[in-house]
């Protein structure tokens, strides 16, 4: 029975976690293994709202904030060949990676 890698990605951008996504597909594909994904889960969504006066007193007026967490899930076939590339790979400052055997 092979070893299959869960690749987790998670970002507030999703032009660069579609990117990554896409090197980690290449990389699949370069070395023959596998791949299924990348699987798009729930995104998560933080509210924040504040008010608007910094004193506190006139009406109550308030600034909605929100940030977007989105998140995919690759599975590659573990490959020696495949998690070395992986584990070069050139990741942006904003996605976070998460990388675990099964």
């Amino acid at each position: 029975m092979t070893q299959t890698a869960r690749v987790k990605l998670t970002s507030t951008s999703l032009p660069k976690l579609d990117g990554v996504c896409g090197e980690i597909m290449g990389i699949g594909k370069k070395t023959g293994v596998k791949v299924k994904g990348p699987t798009p889960l729930p995104v998560k969504r933080l509210h924040v709202a504040t008010r608007k006066s910094p004193c506190g007193n006139g009406t109550e007026t308030y600034e909605k904030w929100e940030m977007k967490m989105h998140r995919r899930i690759i599975n590659i076939n573990a490959d020696d060949k495949a998690i070395r590339q992986l584990m070069r790979l050139k990741i942006p400052d904003d996605v976070y990676i998460e990388l675990s055997l099964t």
